[in-house]
């Protein structure tokens, strides 16, 4: 079973749906379609691309954006917000816990030591770095689905440099300009704000000593990256300077850039880089993407590092399974948004009944990310099924294991139609002095038909997310400039898929450089 976003169980239109389904109705595929293509100009125009690696038809592809919108109720939108503000406000703690503090999660038995300090994205040149106002994760990026019961999970946290915030904001102005119509019965909060909020948030983390008007800049590793347009987009939104690793330089542990006015300190970098490539002198000495001696800056406490490096612990998927725990212990609350049934192959038990059923369930390894390495059991060859056995009996503390989660529907436009197309939703989170939930997040489709996989790199596309407000206008449908069509656009409710989704449960067992 699956649940619908956009039909409910008496096959009629959810009601938040049906405003925005009137003006649908009324276009033509001719008029969707030459609105694909405006998209797809304006977007190659404006450079909004993503990079895919190792595809012979080349990496750089137009953004994919699908027309027809995801869309959350205000109700349910503040239930979403809370939960998530919960969520990474626990796993700040944690971090700190781990990094700066006492790492009394550990001594008090909530989670195993030997699962941190095994984790890949653990970094012990991160212990004893403090961050104002513990404040180590300072974007989150929160993956969700819903289960069968229409209730929200967590699926996964993106805590190191999760990315794709810039095409929620390049979304919501692509479609206000192609169909300013259908926003018009309809109260959707903005977006447009993230570059003034995380502004904000990095503002409030600089280092105490460098005053009211802190330097802040975006590191990135350059033009070659996959979310480049990301970097650029995020500099020139909050008006800072967008520096590649060659553009620092550090001295008596204080971090500088190089402008044409000369050196110009810096007190809070944005990086874009994994901590592996951040600084040869502590990390990977052949890279040169970093900056020499930045680590020891960020150790003296002259500048912030945001996200702060070692964040990979948390975003590992094993250590995902203690999140629930986490919430628990540091905030002494039972989670609002629950995480997917998730098993720990590393425990003996778990990976018994995981083997014993690898045809019905998902399995992932623990530091990948982009829907690289997931095995999906019921759709899976028996070559694959046995690959993932080998791996798992070779290396299980690399490995998870989830029950299938059917991801809600939506209709997206095939070129032809509307058809029913699976979908997640990433909220960001951005913590500093307040934790602040952006309303929507980037709403990612698999535009295969039957596919589970909504990463871009795998051959899916994205939505724009309307969150609405809590007072909706009330009046009429607008229509676009458009003769009126025929026939309904959206399809109609098919039937459920033969493979069920299993409600979640807690786991088992505890420079002058412009962009």
């Amino acid at each position: 079973m699956f649940y619908d976003e956009h039909i409910d169980a008496q096959g009629c239109i959810r009601s938040h749906y049906q405003p925005v389904q009137e003006w649908f109705d009324r276009l033509t595929p001719a008029h969707l379609s030459a609105l694909e293509q405006q998209r797809n100009e304006s977007f190659r125009r404006q450079g909004i691309t993503f990079t895919v690696y190792g595809n012979s038809e080349g990496t750089e592809r137009t953004w994919p954006m699908d027309l027809y919108p995801q869309i959350i109720d205000a109700t349910e939108w503040a239930t979403i917000e809370r939960g998530l503000c919960q969520r990474v406000t626990a796993l700040n703690h944690f971090l700190d816990d781990i990094y700066s503090g006492t790492q009394a999660i550990i001594a008090d038995g909530i989670i195993p030591q030997r699962l941190i300090t095994s984790c890949t994205g653990f970094e012990r040149e991160a212990m004893n770095v403090s961050v104002p106002l513990g404040a180590r994760c300072v974007v989150a990026g929160i993956d969700l689905v819903r289960g069968a019961d229409g209730g929200y999970q967590v699926l996964e946290d993106n805590l190191r440099n999760p990315s794709g915030i810039s095409y929620v904001i390049e979304n919501r102005a692509a479609m206000t300009k192609l169909m300013p119509a259908a926003f018009a019965n309809l109260a959707v909060r903005s977006v447009n704000h993230y570059g003034r909020s995380l502004l904000r948030a990095l503002r409030s983390i600089a280092p105490p000593a460098c005053g009211d008007d802190p330097t802040i800049v975006v590191l990135t590793p350059g033009v070659f990256n996959s979310a480049y347009f990301e970097h650029a987009f995020l500099a020139r939104s909050m008006g800072v300077e967008l520096v590649e690793g060659r553009d620092l330089v550090v001295d008596n542990h204080v971090v500088a850039m190089r402008t044409t006015r000369g050196l110009e300190r810096v007190d809070v970098i944005y990086r874009r880089i994994d901590d592996a490539f951040l600084d040869p002198v502590v990390f990977n000495p052949h890279s040169t993407l970093g900056v020499p001696g930045l680590m020891a800056a960020a150790r003296a406490g002259t500048v912030t590092l945001a996200n702060s490096v070692g964040n990979g612990v948390g975003d590992d998927k094993a250590v995902y399974a203690y999140v629930p725990n986490m919430i628990r212990y540091y905030l002494n609350e039972q989670p609002i948004i629950p995480n997917a049934t998730t098993y720990l192959l590393w425990e003996h038990d778990q990976r018994t009944e995981v083997l014993n059923r690898l045809d019905e369930l998902v399995i992932k390894p623990v530091a990948e990310s982009g829907g690289y390495g997931i095995v999906i059991g019921p759709k899976a060859s028996d070559a694959e099924l046995h690959t993932a056995r080998q791996n798992i009996l070779k290396d299980p503390r690399n490995w998870i294991a989830q029950e299938v989660v059917n991801l809600s529907r939506l209709p997206a436009w095939d070129g032809d139609e509307f058809a029913p197309r699976h979908i997640d939703l990433r909220p960001f989170v951005l913590c500093g002095e307040q934790t602040e939930v952006i309303p929507g997040g980037l709403t990612r489709v698999a535009m295969r038909p039957g596919s589970l996989i909504v990463n871009s790199s795998q051959g899916g596309g994205s939505k724009d997310t309307w969150v609405l407000g809590t007072n909706q206008p009330n009046q009429p449908a607008t229509a676009p400039e458009a003769s009126p069509a025929t026939t309904p656009a959206a399809s109609p409710a098919t039937a459920p898929e033969a493979s069920p989704a299993t409600p979640a449960n807690s786991p088992s067992g505890p420079a002058n450089r412009l962009s």
